[in-house]
């Protein structure tokens, strides 16, 4: 039997990236758990069974709070990680976990939630956002990154995006082909219920979700708003919310699956390369009003299972998307229906195959040099210098 291990950015709290590692170290139940970081406590003892190995970086014991100064070690963390003597690689990455050295010969396959956002798509974002004494630094460990980012995903046998946009990204920023897998849901835990006056938004707290918008558009109409999640943001969005919008923090599995049973709609505000709260709403039987963008237009039908607004930073726009549709017309049946489409069972199914047909054929990742330090390579191919020039 071919030896398997399976890698993760961090392993630091639980929110959609780590359910769907779950769901791959379901697939491959006696494979070893490896990742950058890891928090037995913050991770709810969900991988606690599976024994993760981590890189040098869990001396410093990060947590899902202190984790983000550490980003320049990441890659050099990442390609830390042992992976001598194994056969089948996988992957499940948004920002470094695919740039894992494997041994001549074993084949790896990246699950990819999305090419790392603060690099790529987010990149004038993220240093427009920072004050002018820092940016230069960071402009240059985001065009290192780059560097280091498409040499990593060179090595990588096959790509499989969780949506359309993920693909496009990964096309165009690494020059890679890929087949699109959606991500798993767990229903089981979502069911219709008594539907309360809530609107709910579930949701980390990053600048980048868009919160904002949502909170300035009800606290215009006057409707209530339970906005769910931890970040960053969390303490200007409290003092920004108005006397119908309540700010709950984190909490637990149970209480969210009740909120989005009795919610009237989920809101989604920003781009989701999927969106797995979107497809929790309609398992719980309730619409979802969200930004005309991303991965809601792959499971959200217009006037059927939702509503869209095409305005991403208007809270009018989102406004009026609220105000313009009937929730009570929604069918609860018909969208528990549409959010079957994502069950943990196919998913599972369809990704072993996957890494299946990869290690049928061998290693197929195109011969480039390797970076050796992380942020800092040595060298590089002339291919990616030239890419990295054009990007």
């Amino acid at each position: 039997m071919p030896r398997v291990a399976l890698i993760h950015d961090f392993l630091l709290d639980v929110r959609g990236a780590e359910r769907v590692f779950a769901a791959i170290c379901d697939a491959w139940p006696e494979a070893d758990v490896f990742t950058a970081v890891y928090d037995e406590k913050g991770t709810e003892g969900r991988f606690a069974d599976r024994d993760p190995q981590a890189s040098f970086l869990q001396k410093l014991r990060p947590t899902s709070r202190t984790f983000r100064p550490l980003l320049p070690f990441y890659p050099h963390a990442i390609e830390s990680l042992d992976l001598r003597g194994y056969d089948i690689v996988v992957s499940s990455s948004s920002a470094w976990a695919h740039g894992v050295l494997v041994d001549p010969g074993a084949v790896h396959v990246s699950y990819c939630h999305n090419p790392f956002r603060y690099a790529w798509s987010e990149r004038e974002a993220t240093l427009a956002a920072r004050s002018p004494l820092t940016r230069p630094a960071l402009r240059l460990l985001l065009s290192r990154w780059r560097q280091w980012d498409w040499i990593a995903a060179q090595r990588v046998d096959a790509y499989v995006a969780n949506s359309a946009i993920t693909q496009k990204r990964i096309k165009r920023y690494f020059g890679r082909d890929s087949s699109i897998l959606h991500p798993p849901v767990e229903l089981s835990r979502f069911y219709p219920g008594s539907v309360g006056g809530h609107y709910l938004v579930l949701a980390e707290l990053m600048a980048h979700k868009r919160i904002d918008v949502a909170v300035r558009a009800f606290n215009a109409l006057g409707l209530p708003l339970v906005v769910v999640g931890d970040g960053p943001e969390y303490r200007r969005l409290k003092r920004m919310a108005g006397p119908t919008v309540r700010l709950t923090g984190r909490i637990s599995d149970d209480e969210v699956a009740d909120l989005l049973r009795t919610a009237q709609a989920l809101v989604v505000t920003a781009e989701e390369e999927f969106g797995i709260a979107a497809v929790e709403s309609l398992a719980s039987g309730r619409p979802v009003i969200g930004l005309r963008a991303g991965g809601v237009l792959e499971t959200v039908e217009e006037g059927v299972t939702g509503a869209f607004y095409d305005d991403a930073d208007d809270p009018r726009s989102l406004a009026a998307a609220v105000a313009g549709f009937d929730v009570a017309r929604v069918d609860s049946s018909t969208c528990v229906r549409s959010a079957h489409r994502f069950g943990a069972e196919r998913f599972k199914e369809r990704l072993q195959a996957i890494v299946e047909e990869t290690a049928a054929k061998g290693r197929t990742a195109p011969e480039v040099d390797r970076p050796v330090g992380g942020l800092l390579p040595l060298r590089s191919s002339r291919r990616g210098a030239e890419s990295m020039r054009t990007r």
